[in-house]
């Protein structure tokens, strides 16, 4: 049986010279590649085209939503699972949503890392229940919902009760592009109005 090829993307050395000898002592798995950075994990996985890639939640140069969506850009089948220190942080969930296909936390013990591992790469989806709990069906929900990331984000700050100007602030978007993913949103949900759009977001689980 070949093993899964497996590519691990973290800004710490340590980290990553220990998952790579954690990941070599299983037969199924073969590490081929590492980097350290969100940019460099883009050229070296276009170009080594791994099964699995684990990705460090934090890194120095992008967040881990963007490089998420250019990892599915420049290679569609691998399977990309967010390795994180930070169970809580709202990053996760914006990585699922960016297509992430789990989450892990790097506690995990060796032999449940390496079976999460190999749930994701039969196709499951696997998030540490210690990880936003809900985070699965929530984006699940968003799926379902229509709404794409952006739509979310505005709306979820809109529920927090910032204002157009304050959502605009929070994000770095311009104020008539808040209103259009807000009117977007509302359209996508049926509703007339924000407070309509919240309470029917809610509902469907997605706030």
């Amino acid at each position: 049986m070949t093993p899964a090829t497996v590519f691990v993307v973290d800004d710490h050395p340590v980290v990553r010279d220990g998952v790579t000898l954690l990941l070599r002592s299983d037969p199924c798995l073969s590490v081929i590649g590492s980097a350290e950075s969100g940019r460099l994990a883009i050229e070296r996985v276009a170009a080594l085209a791994p099964d699995l890639i684990l990705l460090d939640l934090r890194l120095p140069d992008m967040l881990a939503p963007e490089v998420v969506t250019e990892l599915r850009r420049v290679h569609p089948d691998g399977k990309i699972v967010v390795f994180t220190a930070h169970g809580d942080h709202q990053g996760v969930l914006a990585a699922l949503e960016s297509g992430a296909h789990g989450c892990l936390l790097k506690d995990a013990a060796g032999a449940q890392l390496v079976t999460e591992l190999r749930r994701v790469l039969r196709g499951e989806r696997v998030v540490d229940p210690r990880i936003l709990p809900d985070a699965g069906q929530r984006s699940d929900a968003l799926a379902r919902s229509g709404l794409t990331r952006r739509e979310y984000e505005v709306l979820r700050l809109a529920a927090q009760g910032q204002t157009n100007p304050e959502i605009a602030e929070s994000t770095g978007l311009a104020r008539n592009t808040v209103k259009t993913y807000l009117q977007s949103a509302l359209h996508k949900l049926g509703a007339r109005n924000r407070v309509e759009a919240i309470g029917k977001a809610s509902e469907a689980g997605l706030l």
